[in-house]
């Protein structure tokens, strides 16, 4: 599990060995290496705990709870961000197509991607679908 710093901390300059000290090997894959995990298993997939999702590499505030939706996707979906500035998204042509990545914008670790015009009854009609394992809950 990811150690947490202050806020002094300029995480964007930890060098993969640095990344490899403070994650496992599974959260190394996915969060600085942009892996995905499977599907139907995270942690997150399926909670209706209240609460604030953090980055589990840096603990950056993310998402909140009551953004999160069942999508029956396989992974966490949130219809926003916590805030605009707290991620980052990019564009990402891997596997042949053209996604949306999310990355946290304290670490730039990567969280998953995000998909608009799916038709899912929420307020931005867009789903965050967010790896588990790249996150973190405190419950309220």
């Amino acid at each position: 599990m990811a150690m947490t710093d202050d806020a002094q901390t300029d995480f964007t300059k930890l060098t993969d060995a640095d990344w490899r000290e403070r994650l496992n090997a599974a959260e190394f894959r996915v969060l600085r290496q942009a892996g995905t995990e499977a599907p139907f298993v995270g942690e997150y997939t399926d909670t209706k705990d209240v609460g604030v999702y953090s980055c589990r590499a840096c603990g950056a505030e993310l998402f909140r709870s009551e953004t999160k939706f069942d999508s029956h996707c396989g992974w966490p979906s949130f219809f926003s961000p916590l805030a605009g500035e707290a991620i980052i998204e990019r564009h990402d042509d891997s596997l042949g197509m053209r996604r949306t990545e999310v990355l946290c914008a304290n670490c730039h670790s990567h969280l998953g991607h995000v998909f608009a015009g799916e038709g899912y009854d929420t307020p931005t009609d867009l789903r965050y679908c967010i790896n588990s394992i790249s996150l973190t809950l405190s419950t309220d």
